[in-house]
């Protein structure tokens, strides 16, 4: 089935609507490609989508941040870092990993774990 994909999209369904959608809108500024008075489309790359759903309006109800990491590889660790402490998200300190990345965490409204990453495999650590 894979080599039919067109698109991927995660559906986060939230209790904190408004506050979640604020958080990739403004705080990680997140493109929005579609919206409704509950539901939000933001686009991560050209293929792949993060939904953010008001659970008062769909049959799923949010599972309080239980379980979900959001892994987010970008090209500069510090920058994004640097980006996420200006924009007061509360980013955890930069750390190592043994699988060859360098990675620092921000929680959205709901709890969700966003897992901002670099890898380090061509390089070496970050000082």
């Amino acid at each position: 089935m894979h080599e039919k994909l067109v698109t991927t999209n995660t559906i986060l369904y939230c209790r904190a609507w408004e506050q979640t959608v604020r958080f990739y809108k403004e705080g990680l500024r997140l493109p929005v490609l579609f919206s409704t008075h509950w539901f939000v489309e933001f686009g991560l790359t050209a293929t792949s989508r993060l939904s953010i759903a008001d659970e008062k309006h769909a049959s799923i109800r949010s599972c309080g941040s239980a379980g979900i990491t959001i892994a987010l590889q970008v090209e500069d660790i510090s920058a994004a870092r640097e980006y996420a402490e200006r924009m007061d998200l509360k980013p955890t300190a930069i750390q190592e990993h043994p699988w060859e990345a360098m990675v620092f965490h921000v929680f959205d409204p709901e709890g969700h774990r966003i897992e901002v990453w670099q890898s380090l495999a061509a390089g070496e650590p970050l000082d």
